[in-house]
């Protein structure tokens, strides 16, 4: 599916068609996957780029991509190899 928005002339001859169609898509995901409307995965096919730099993508917006608190966190990781 494409999406259709106007946008000023200066910034499409500023900044690249590419290059903004890039930055909308990865903004668009990371707002997606802010407010849980999809995973991490699909953030990341959505953004056209890989689980990896979309993880890198979230540290630097300051985007939690665990959705524990940290003492969740702590037991999870001590019970882990005890079985």
């Amino acid at each position: 599916m494409q999406v259709a928005i106007d946008l000023p002339n200066d910034l499409i001859t500023f900044q690249g068609a590419a290059d903004t169609r890039q930055e909308l898509r990865i903004s668009y995901a990371l707002w997606l996957f802010q407010r849980e409307r999809v995973t991490l995965t699909k953030a990341a096919e959505i953004a056209g780029v890989s689980l990896y730099e979309f993880l890198n993508l979230c540290k630097s917006n300051q985007i939690p991509v665990i959705d524990m608190s940290r003492d969740e966190l702590t037991a999870e990781l001590e019970g882990f190899g005890k079985t």
